[in-house]
């Protein structure tokens, strides 16, 4: 049974390394995460990451992912300790960070990644789970954003923020999202938002909406659900 989700961003550059002169900036989103992160475990559930990658796969506790793409020799463990080859997506390996920064190495993590052609996850009826949900809003903010500026990006992201905000697993949906754009401003969390509320749908969940802002031209927000009366 999934007990609670958390949702952070997918961006590189909240790892503080990548960061650097901007480290300190992003430092009210990676507390938000951490909150919702910590929040999430505190119901004793398993963590599940859920990120976005070419493939879909699952991936068990001793998966590592490396940041050397992003020009940082850094191997960063899924849940638990291995010498494993880096296996993790980029997205996936973003998350394992923050996991670690918010739980520790030993978190008991696993993870799934979804595609845009399959963003479906299991039913996880054995055993507590708690999702970590990756994804970044739209890349299109203003004019020095990745996209360029699109002024659909702020009602788009706004959406999603409304959403995250009510514990509306229903208007996280692909095709829901699509109606206001999505498919065309550079949204990073589409497809794990997709696959996440065909498994949060249903239930009542208390929300908290922890972050919501675009530093970089880039929306990044930050939630966390967890069982109405749970």
């Amino acid at each position: 049974m999934i007990t609670a989700a958390a949702f952070c961003p997918q961006a590189p550059v909240l790892v503080r390394d990548l960061a650097q002169g901007a480290a300190a900036e992003l430092e009210p989103l990676r507390e938000a995460c951490r909150t919702a992160i910590r929040t999430a475990a505190a119901t004793g559930a398993r963590p599940v990451l859920v990120g976005s990658a070419p493939d879909p796969g699952a991936f068990e506790s001793t998966a590592r992912g490396t940041l050397a793409p992003f020009g940082l020799p850094l191997e960063i463990g899924l849940g638990a300790p291995s010498d494993e080859p880096p296996v993790l997506p980029p997205a996936l390996t973003v998350g394992a960070w923050l996991l670690q920064d918010a739980l520790g190495p030993a978190s008991g993590a696993i993870a799934v990644a979804v595609s845009d052609a399959q963003h479906t996850l299991p039913a996880f009826t054995e055993g507590d789970v708690a999702l970590i949900v990756l994804g970044d809003g739209s890349a299109r903010r203003t004019e020095k954003a990745p996209g360029y500026f699109d002024e659909r990006a702020a009602p788009f992201d706004a959406v999603v923020a409304d959403a995250l905000a009510a514990g509306d697993a229903t208007a996280l949906q692909r095709a829901e999202l699509a109606r206001h754009g999505g498919e065309e401003l550079l949204v990073a969390g589409l497809a794990a938002w997709d696959a996440a509320s065909a498994v949060l749908a249903g239930p009542a969940w208390e929300a908290r909406l922890l972050y919501a802002d675009a530093p970089y031209g880039v929306g990044y927000l930050a939630a966390v659900w967890t069982r109405a009366g749970g």
